[in-house]
């Protein structure tokens, strides 16, 4: 007992007011287990942060996870890390056993997001395995669904200012001059992700891979559909609409 008090004495008032306020902002919500499901340019990294903020979830994003726990060495990041050097795929016992880790964070107490994964129906059938041992469960998946030729419009007009990170879009949000950052005169570029033929691929895995998980879940009465092609705060009130 003495070491933890020893331990909050180090941490700033500031930090300490903060998990406070927000413990006691967070303590009335209602918990909540989620899935985001939806194509590469959907909308689902600009409406993860929100629901995340109005709901007090952590946002478990697979591939950031595994950096992570290779990077503090626990045993599956170890595992994981072996599997990588080897060139191999990460195996799905591994991904859900971090993201068994993630989920006991306190941080993860009221819920998760989870962005990225499942992405096969094996997957989803392993996430739920492993969320009925604790006596979980997914309570809603929410699916981005948003015409492919929609998609490859939005992703293929965007052009980014490297060292800020300012974005835009030829169609939506065009920079003054075509081709350069309006603050700093310097050229833009656009991502290697960002063009149709790397899309087409990516489009066509997730049809292909991804689609059967949201008719796996859509069995079970957990899939909202959102119309994922209107502008951004439409989309948010779909989401509130469909977590209230």
């Amino acid at each position: 007992m003495a070491s933890s008090s020893a331990n909050l004495e180090d941490v700033p008032s500031v930090d300490l007011m903060t998990e406070l306020l927000r413990r006691m902002k967070c303590a009335p919500k209602p918990n909540k287990r989620l899935i985001l499901i939806g194509p590469p340019g959907s909308g689902k990294g600009t409406q993860s942060p929100i629901i995340k903020e109005e709901y007090c979830l952590c946002h478990l994003a697979t591939g950031d996870m595994l950096r992570a726990a290779v990077a503090a060495k626990t045993p599956l990041g170890i595992k994981a890390k072996e599997a990588m050097d080897k060139g191999e795929l990460v195996s799905d016992d591994l991904v859900v056993g971090i993201i068994d880790e993630a989920m006991k964070r306190p941080s993860c107490e009221k819920g998760f997001i989870l962005d990225g994964f499942p992405r096969t129906v094996t997957q989803a059938e392993k996430l739920d395995e492993m969320l009925k041992k604790q006596g979980a469960k997914i309570d809603k998946v929410i699916d981005f669904a948003i015409d492919d030729a929609i998609l490859e419009e939005r992703i293929t007009g965007r052009w980014i200012h490297p060292s800020s990170g300012r974005t835009y879009h030829t169609k939506f949000a065009p920079p003054k001059v075509p081709g350069i950052d309006d603050v700093t005169g310097e050229p833009l570029i656009q991502r290697k992700d960002d063009t149709a033929a790397v899309l087409k691929s990516r489009l066509e895995a997730f049809h292909k891979q991804t689609e059967p998980v949201i008719d796996y879940y859509n069995k079970k009465g957990l899939v909202a559909h959102l119309h994922a092609e209107k502008p951004p705060k439409e989309v948010t009130a779909e989401v509130q609409k469909v977590l209230s």
